[in-house]
């Protein structure tokens, strides 16, 4: 039985680095992929790590989606394949663990103070009481 993840890394694949055809999102994802991997136990939620052809961040690529079940989603860009691995890791552990998804700019890790692109709070569906609804 394959298990589900409630937490999702998105990572744009069709980002190029301005002047450049390089597309570092395919190179992002492997060594993000491997990165979780090793990280093992310390990261205790499963992520699962795909990429997308694009999350409208063209001019700041990499962009870098954290996303989980009734959590709010972050959007990061220009984000580095080589020296940003040790950053997307800490904040998978951290956003394992929050309840919400909610945390400030002053408690993510590294370079991702300052990258965040937005942050979405999680859809909330209200349902209303039918009893409620009698007058």
């Amino acid at each position: 039985m394959k298990r589900t993840s409630n937490h999702k890394i998105t990572i744009c694949t069709s980002c190029k680095h301005q002047g450049t055809n390089c597309r570092p999102g395919y190179e992002l994802i492997e060594r993000l992929r491997n990165a979780i991997e090793t990280a093992g136990d310390s990261v205790t939620e499963s992520f699962e790590i795909s990429g997308v052809a694009c999350m409208a961040g063209c001019g700041r690529p990499c962009t870098v989606a954290y996303h989980g079940t009734r959590k709010a989603t972050y959007l990061f860009g220009d984000i580095d394949p080589e020296t940003d691995i040790d950053d997307l890791v800490s904040f998978a552990r951290q956003y394992a663990h929050l309840h919400d998804g909610w945390c400030s700019s002053v408690d993510r890790p590294g370079k991702l103070r300052q990258t965040t692109l937005a942050r979405v709070p999680a859809a909330i569906i209200a349902i209303e009481d039918d009893q409620a609804l009698v007058s």
